[in-house]
């Protein structure tokens, strides 16, 4: 059997896994926000950044990648993302169904935000979240590169997301 994994923000472009496969998909009932705050990977407890999360919202949908994890491989990769995405576990792992373009169904491993957890920061407004990413910095670089990397291979794949494309703009303006 096949092990999908959903990506919609850094695993776009790090996966971190050997992919066999990439396929634009959609996750409907989750928004992609920055609505964690990052304490660990690009920011600090003193200043923190943002990362993108899934936040449940009725209504919503999610584009982004369905990812194959290459046979064999399966085991290591979860280890490896659980290492990885539960390090604070703002994230809750569950296995959701994403719908691939030619409209079949596969369940993948997704990371969605904990709405009850510390580090959840829905609903801040976009200025806010632009002044956060373009000062923070954590242990595995700048925000800034987080946002623009996510919205470059986004771009690249077609699914342009209104929100990032306008933090990316206003992020360089602050950083310039």
């Amino acid at each position: 059997m096949t092990m999908w994994v959903f990506g919609y923000g850094s695993l776009l472009w790090n996966p971190g896994f050997p992919v066999s496969r990439r396929e634009v998909a959609v996750l409907h009932g989750y928004a992609r926000s920055f609505c964690m705050t990052s304490i660990h990977h690009r920011g600090t407890e003193d200043h923190p950044g943002l990362v993108l999360a899934l936040d449940e919202t009725e209504g919503a949908n999610c584009k982004g990648l369905a990812l194959s994890v290459e046979a064999g491989h399966e085991e290591r990769t979860l280890a490896e993302l659980r290492e990885r995405e539960l390090i604070s576990s703002a994230y809750l792992e569950r296995d959701l169904e994403v719908e691939l373009g030619d409209g079949s169904v596969v369940t993948a491993v997704t990371y969605v935000i904990d709405p009850h957890h510390v580090q959840y920061c829905g609903g801040l407004s976009l200025e806010k979240q632009a002044q956060m990413i373009a000062h923070a910095v954590g242990g595995r670089g700048p925000n800034t590169e987080y946002l623009y990397n996510t919205a470059e291979h986004l771009a690249e794949i077609g699914l342009h997301d209104q929100d990032l494309d306008w933090l990316a703009g206003r992020v360089r303006e602050i950083t310039a």
